[in-house]
């Protein structure tokens, strides 16, 4: 299982940490709105979240706001 996990790219648990490192200034609404649906809105402030294919999907839309790295 943990080996499919790693193809895959998702942590063995199942969870993510992710982290705004950019500001959401001169960005489009959507991806203000996306970045609150992951519960950030500062930068530096980070979210240990469930590995689902919606959360990938939000991460994915503003992947060049935020930093995914496997949960502890």
């Amino acid at each position: 299982m943990a080996k499919d996990a790693k193809k895959s790219g998702k942590s063995a648990q199942g969870r993510i940490k992710v982290t705004q490192i950019g500001s959401p200034i001169a960005r489009r609404h959507d991806q203000r709105e996306t970045l609150i649906g992951l519960g950030l809105n500062k930068i530096n402030r980070s979210r240990v979240l469930e590995d689902t294919p919606a959360v990938r999907g939000m991460v994915l839309k503003v992947q060049h706001l935020v930093k995914v790295e496997p949960a502890a």
